[in-house]
């Protein structure tokens, strides 16, 4: 099994390559198309970062920079979308320059975690059942990042095209309603948090470690062995709350736009 320890300061590239890949079916754009090893990923109905940018997955693959970056950015204005370069380690370096070099702008970093489930302490019961209401879930999601009711029809799309087993957690009181929500999707051995969010109404009272505990519980019963998550680097409480599970950072990302 890859070893799930790897240094944040150099990455391991087999073990980035398995990540993104589970994160790719863990939040699935409408369209992916590839050029060469450039994975081209649109979504027209969300606005989604990781749904609408370009990920290239080979270091080596940097022919043709000019052509192909002005070949996929007529593909996004198609969607209505500007140009967005997703940049992780198997990014060529030499693409990253010329973007530098072409006036784009790095604009968002995020760190890629992982934890081992086999040995973290975790409740004897689950907390929380996880649901399969897809739509109870977007009204929940919605509810707590306060986001625009009409991305509704986009996000239950986008998580009725998960293929692997997902559990949706919803944390509910009678005064607030939904107060915080988590998406598990499991992968084989390996289990991706997504979507976990607390409503700031109720942040600090531990309802965070609550919800997040009972998807981490759930798929280790499921038979993940490790899990992995996507935060925001400047996101210091989240990233806090995460190593307090023994979560650690493996590598990062950051994105690019021009102007």
């Amino acid at each position: 099994m890859t070893d799930m320890t790897a240094s944040p300061v150099q990455a391991d590239l087999p073990l980035v390559r398995r990540l993104e890949a589970v994160g790719f079916r863990a939040w699935p754009a409408a369209s992916v198309v590839y050029d060469g090893s450039w994975q081209v990923r649109l979504t027209g109905s969300h606005p989604s970062k990781r749904l609408n940018c370009i990920v290239p997955l080979d270091p080596s693959d940097y022919r043709d920079m000019d052509l192909r970056l002005s070949k996929a950015r007529k593909r996004f204005a198609d969607y209505g979308r500007s140009l967005v370069v997703r940049e992780t380690p198997l990014a060529p370096p030499h693409l990253i320059r010329h973007l530098e070099d072409d006036g784009w702008q790095m604009f968002e970093t995020a760190d890629v975690m992982i934890g081992d489930l086999a040995h973290l302490p975790l409740p004897p019961t689950l907390g929380h059942l996880p649901s399969h209401d897809i739509g109870r879930f977007v009204d929940a999601c919605i509810a707590v990042g306060q986001d625009d009711a009409a991305l509704k029809p986009a996000l239950a799309e986008i998580l009725s095209s998960i293929k692997p087993q997902s559990g949706f957690f919803i944390k509910e009181n009678p005064r607030h309603g939904a107060v915080a929500v988590a998406l598990c999707v499991q992968d084989n051995d390996l289990a991706g948090i997504m979507s976990f969010a607390v409503s700031q109404t109720v942040r600090r009272q531990g309802i965070g470690s609550e919800i997040l505990a009972s998807a981490l519980r759930w798929a280790r019963v499921s038979g993940a062995r490790s899990a992995w998550l996507q935060v925001e680097a400047d996101n210091e409480p989240a990233i806090a709350l995460y190593r307090q599970f023994g979560f650690r950072k493996v590598y990062e990302y950051r994105y690019w736009r021009k102007g």
